[in-house]
């Protein structure tokens, strides 16, 4: 690979609009103005992407929506009862103005960075849904934000701020299956492409290209946006990294994994879908093989319920002395009745109890703490999701440096870190 093609771990970032001044980032820890408010001011709120999930994120007196299509800003700002709405179709007009001090974001993934990144340099806090980025490069680039413009950034992987999510925490780190051996998710297959047909003319209410934003150029269809941007790679990633965000970010909790900076040795394998355009695997398997402690854990699509606490996607915690399953990870989390008896000693360990994924990260606004999902932990395990799906692409084993963010003598790997941006859209020189 020749240098001008490497791609670069630098700290600094260019920015694509023409409208903003995308100052630099630096490394971590540099100081930076604290901005939060104080704990009796109002913390004035913008929605950027209103559609789908963007719908949830919406507030009685949400100050101005963004979405790219005007049926879905139409429908929102119905949902604005306290005053009446600024609408937009382009994000940085929200980020241009001074009297908004938060964003919400709930576009497609491949949007996720640029936003998040943009948002932080105008100096607005982000709550980001998930999965964190679409590249590995995206997520330590949304990290380098937040830190330097010192900006609380939660993602909305919620099953964190989930009771029952804090339940299984609890019986797990305080040792009640003993080591964990190995962990295994199951989750349903992704969606079968139907019948496709030519594309189709671009609704007069869509800004189509706008919408593709730093993805490749790809002529309009209703199965490449909204909702089945899922299953292409340019945009989504499959459920893989859309259910397994949640996933994986409970795995990781449960098992004390965030902080984990060594090597994960990761192999994939799956069948390509055989009509349609959907690029996505039709059945996937991964394996993730970590060292120090040594762990398994293990994704399959379609997998098999766990008879011992049957559900359509969950995981089974398998330790040295027992085994507990955890249902989903979202908002619907569940976990066997054992856990929910289960009360931790005064001196064992006690999961952070959120008072609810957006009001912590309204109280965190405010207190300049950490939220429960911060864009570090997103960042993290976001990167494991990719991993599978990278191993999938290439075909074979990889292993990869967690405390590098590089993949172990393997250059071809390290050309997945991150996807270049179509033109004028830009987040280069890493």
């Amino acid at each position: 690979m020749s240098e001008t093609s490497k791609i670069r771990r630098r700290s600094f970032l260019k920015g694509a609009a023409a409208t903003l001044a995308l100052p630099v980032i630096v490394r971590e820890g540099v100081i930076a103005r604290n901005g939060k408010p104080g704990a009796n001011d109002r913390i004035v709120i913008a929605n950027i992407g209103v559609g789908g999930m963007g719908r949830n994120h919406i507030r009685p007196d949400s100050a101005a929506l963004c979405d790219v299509d005007e049926n879905h800003l139409a429908e929102a700002a119905k949902r604005v009862t306290e005053g009446t709405p600024a609408l937009y179709r382009d994000y940085r007009r929200i980020l241009e103005r001074k009297d908004i001090d938060a964003v919400t974001i709930a576009t497609p993934d491949h949007w996720h960075a640029l936003m998040t990144v943009h948002a932080c340099q105008a100096g607005k806090h982000v709550l980001c849904e998930k999965p964190t980025a679409k590249t590995i490069l995206e997520g330590r680039a949304m990290v380098n934000a937040a830190r330097h413009y010192r900006r609380v950034v939660q993602i909305n992987a919620q099953g964190r701020s989930h009771p029952n999510a804090r339940l299984a925490c609890n019986y797990v780190r305080n040792g009640m299956l003993g080591r964990i051996q190995r962990v295994d998710i199951w989750h349903p297959p992704n969606f079968r492409p139907d019948t496709w047909g030519e594309p189709q003319r671009v609704p007069s209410t869509l800004d189509w290209d706008m919408w593709l934003g730093p993805a490749p150029w790809a002529p309009y269809h209703p199965k490449r946006c909204h909702f089945h941007f899922r299953w292409f790679m340019d945009y989504g990633g499959g459920f893989l990294r859309d259910r397994g965000n949640h996933a994986l970010s409970i795995v990781s909790w449960l098992t004390d994994n965030d902080g984990y900076r060594g090597r994960v040795t990761v192999e994939a394998s799956g069948t390509e879908f055989r009509e349609g355009s959907f690029d996505v695997p039709a059945t996937l398997h991964v394996k993730w093989e970590f060292q120090d402690p040594e762990w398994t854990l293990t994704w399959t699509q379609p997998g098999t319920p766990n008879p011992r606490f049957p559900g359509d996607w969950g995981a089974t915690y398998t330790g040295d002395r027992d085994v507990l399953v955890v249902l989903a990870g979202d908002g619907g989390c569940d976990v066997e009745q054992k856990a929910k008896d289960y009360k931790p000693p005064s001196d064992g360990f006690h999961a952070f109890e959120s008072p609810g994924h957006f009001q912590n990260w309204l109280d965190c606004i405010r207190t300049g703490e950490k939220p429960v999902m911060d864009v570090e932990i997103g960042h993290h395990v976001v990167t494991l999701c990719n991993l599978g799906n990278i191993a999938w692409r290439l075909g074979r084993k990889v292993v990869f440096d967690f405390s590098t963010e590089r993949f172990v003598d393997d250059p071809v790997a390290d050309r997945f870190l991150h996807e270049p941006y179509r033109s004028p859209w830009s987040l280069s020189g890493f």
